[in-house]
């Protein structure tokens, strides 16, 4: 099972098809063909998945879960906590054929 950390959105592409998500200092490129457009502003905390942005969370929400993450961080080493923020890059469900379908119905 892959866990979603929330994500700041810290930039938006001018053709609002890719975002730049901050995980816990981690920064990374996510595409957002599956959500609506303007859906997601500058400020959001989005949830991920295999490189796609799914949902847009509430910030209280974001913030309650970044709080338990952090908890559990703290009794990992350095380079435990950041394997652990980027474990969605390696979830197992990458490119499963559901969300490859969704991903080219949404290129069109």
């Amino acid at each position: 099972m892959c866990l979603s950390i929330p994500s700041k959105v810290v930039k938006i592409s001018e053709d609002n098809t890719m975002c730049t998500v901050d995980t816990m200092g981690v920064q990374r490129d996510a595409n957002l063909m599956m959500m609506e457009d303007g859906d997601i502003a500058i400020g959001d905390y989005v949830l991920l998945h295999i490189g796609f942005v799914m949902n847009k969370i509430d910030d209280d929400e974001a913030m309650a879960s970044i709080e338990t993450y952090r908890e559990i961080l703290e009794h990992m080493d350095a380079e435990d906590r950041k394997k652990a923020i980027l474990e969605d890059d390696e979830c197992p469900n990458r490119g499963s054929e559901e969300l490859r379908v969704k991903s080219e119905e949404c290129k069109s």
